[in-house]
């Protein structure tokens, strides 16, 4: 049978948060695009990520608040879950969400969408079971998939990952993570909140790479609900009890063994490079993605990649959103003179957010990572137990966190505490426009609000300045002449 055949502007494979936005983009741009997805329309994000993974920890955060009201003179409840309710909400979430995502909003925009698995038959065509493209540029967004640790037994279970996790038949009795980080303390805090034991294992320490302080006051708080913590610790091995108590072990180098009904594994993600044909594309990648200069083109100068795919860049659907803006600039938006400068998708100001309770958010440098670096820097801090709103709200555990340079530039920053997610932007908006710690010292906050500890982190830098030996002296010296 012959093949429908295509020449177009640009051909994009995969239909996940970087492949529509690069779409949707072309499309109202004028461009001929043909889209190819194989599986779900929306990737990752929307049905098995960060969309189902957000409405089940609001579920969970329901749950808790009818736990801990006595503080504020209203009396604990006892909350009943209806596991079947929670997992029709989420399926609600996404469902609501999926139109934006869908192969018929993507026609009406005029793109070709064909719900194929496509692959490089050379450097200029990409093949599927029943078509045949050649464009003038492609775009490879296939984003990435769960990946599991080689853990010995690990391959012979019974095991979640992020794909199964929200429509799992039973509420897990007992729910046994592989994986220390946010996708594993997120899932840990919701599923204990909605009625499940929770043990956490990992290999390291839990958040190895934020702030360590910050770390703490959100692992502790895991621990107050009743998350166990099994990390730093070595598994030896992992094995599937049948029969009438069926059940998962863990079994740890240090002799314990820990049992559950459910192991869900978030030891992190591998890229989806098989099967692609790449090297018939003439396109440089290993197992952690493909290779790409800093505007993401890969060697092969008609080929980009976006998103989870792209070595080194990707892991964040919000990176994928910038990754895409940053192609269709360079695509429609760039003078065509050769030898021109490409627009750069790398960036030092990449936010990151763990969702529990207390949220924990990121972006650019640690301390740590300035230290290492060699870079002159002061760190100042402002704590949620001197914020009158925390205070009022009885939740005053964590603070804000800003690394300065000695040019009073903001390195980076870290926040820990209810809505640190939203707090985070201040010091978002500041390192993308150039704001110096002056600047954020500057802001007129709302009183009383829990961003306000960004200003009083950034107004603390200046303390000695204001109120040291100096100032006074200069203070006392002015009270003469008034």
């Amino acid at each position: 049978m012959s093949k429908t055949k295509y020449d177009v502007d640009l051909c994009i494979i995969g239909a996940g948060s970087a492949g529509l936005s690069i779409a949707s983009g072309a499309a109202q741009l004028g461009r001929s695009v043909v889209l190819f997805e194989a599986g779900e329309m929306g990737g990752d994000c929307l049905n098995s990520g960060c969309v189902p993974s957000k409405a089940i920890l609001k579920a969970g955060k329901i749950a808790q608040s009818r736990r801990e009201g006595e503080a504020f003179g209203i009396k604990p409840a006892k909350v009943e879950i209806d596991f079947e309710k929670v997992k029709a909400h989420i399926q609600d979430v996404i469902e609501t969400i999926a139109p934006v995502d869908s192969q018929e909003r993507f026609e009406g925009l005029g793109c070709i969408v064909i719900r194929e698995f496509a692959s490089f038959k050379d450097e200029q065509t990409v093949v599927s079971e029943k078509t045949e493209v050649r464009a003038k540029r492609f775009v490879i967004a296939t984003g990435s998939r769960a990946s599991a640790p080689p853990i010995p037994g690990l391959a012979d279970v019974d095991f979640l990952t992020n794909e199964d996790i929200f429509t799992v038949p039973e509420l897990p009795k007992h729910l046994l993570i592989i994986g220390a980080g946010p996708i594993g303390l997120e899932m840990g805090q919701t599923f204990r909140r909605l009625g499940s034991d929770v043990t956490i294992v990992d290999i390291a320490a839990p958040l190895g790479r934020s702030e360590p302080e910050h770390a703490k006051v959100l692992v502790s708080a895991l621990e107050k609900e009743g998350v166990m913590f099994y990390a730093p610790a070595q598994t030896k091995i992992i094995r599937q009890v049948k029969g009438k108590n069926k059940r998962i072990e863990i079994e740890l180098e240090s002799g314990e063994i820990l049992q559950g009904s459910h192991l869900l594994v978030a030891a992190g993600r591998k890229p989806l490079v098989d099967g692609l044909g790449l090297e018939n594309a003439g396109v440089t990648y290993d197992r952690h993605g493909i290779d790409t200069d800093a505007s993401l083109r890969t060697s092969n100068k008609r080929i980009y990649a976006a998103g989870d795919i792209v070595k080194g860049m990707g892991g964040l659907t919000h990176a994928a959103g910038f990754h895409a803006g940053q192609i269709i600039k360079n695509f429609y938006f760039m003078p065509p003179v050769i030898g021109r400068a490409l627009s750069k998708a790398t960036t030092n100001r990449m936010p990151a957010v763990i969702y529990t309770e207390p949220e924990l958010a990121s972006i650019g440098m640690t301390e740590a990572e300035a230290k290492d670096k060699g870079i002159d820097y002061k760190a100042v801090h402002w704590d949620y137990e001197e914020n009158d709103r925390a205070i009022a709200e009885r939740h005053t555990a964590g603070g804000a966190k800003i690394i300065v340079g000695k040019d009073k530039k903001i390195l980076g920053g870290s926040v820990v505490g209810d809505y640190a997610g939203e707090t985070i932007h201040m010091l978002s908006v500041a390192m993308t426009n150039g704001v110096k710690i002056s600047g954020l010292a500057q802001i007129i906050s709302p009183y009383p609000t829990r961003s306000e500890v960004v200003k009083r982190a950034a107004s603390s830098y200046y303390t000695e300045t204001i109120f040291g030996p100096k100032a006074k002296k200069l203070a006392g010296l002015w009270t003469k002449f008034h």
